[in-house]
């Protein structure tokens, strides 16, 4: 998909598919009738890594890639990923906020030229369920990412024997391949 049709889109599906070694993503379009449309993104990340590095790929072929997320430091429990795009040109950065994350997971997306957004778990609740109840994790949780009170995107788990999101993208100007990235980190990172 073209670069400049991807930054149309307002709605996005994040599937993992369940393998053994590797987190592996799908990112699709979403059709009309919520079902899963285009793909426009395909990632792996290899699993216990010393330094997190994933790359997205336009699809599962792996010949072009579309952009990608690195770590600054290693096993950094609150560190910066770096994103880029396939020149290696900074599209932005985020960060788990480590303080804030003990009760209520909170991360920072920035963008060049952009205010910071902060999303922190929406549901209080449950985010104190999955912190204190082990055989609780699988309760879904959901993401607002804002500048106040202006949502700019949202990552919400759906119900589903594997993780799935739902990304509903309300800020034109925020670079879809950043966004990609953050809503794959949160499933890939979250438990860190």
């Amino acid at each position: 998909m073209d670069i400049s049709v991807l930054q149309q889109q307002t709605h996005l599906i994040v599937r993992q598919k369940i393998t053994m070694m590797v987190n592996r993503y799908v990112v699709h379009t979403v059709r009309t009738d919520g079902s899963p449309g285009e793909e426009v993104a395909f990632a792996e990340q290899k699993r216990l890594a010393f330094k997190e590095q994933v790359t997205l790929y336009t699809d599962e072929s792996r010949q072009h890639v579309l952009a990608g997320f690195k770590a600054r430091n290693v096993l950094d429990l609150a560190g910066e990923y770096d994103v880029t795009d396939q020149d290696g040109t900074p599209l932005g950065v985020f960060r788990k906020d480590f303080r804030r994350s003990l009760l209520r997971s909170t991360w920072h997306v920035r963008q060049p030229g952009l205010s910071t957004y902060t999303g922190a778990e929406r549901n209080t609740t449950v985010a104190l369920l999955r912190r204190f109840g082990d055989s609780l994790s699988w309760l879904p949780y959901h993401f607002d990412f804002s500048v106040g009170a202006s949502i700019a995107f949202s990552v919400e788990r759906r119900w589903s024997l594997r993780d799935s999101y739902l990304v509903r993208i309300r800020d034109p100007r925020l670079d879809r391949r950043l966004i990609i990235a953050t809503a794959v980190a949160l499933d890939a990172l979250q438990s860190r």
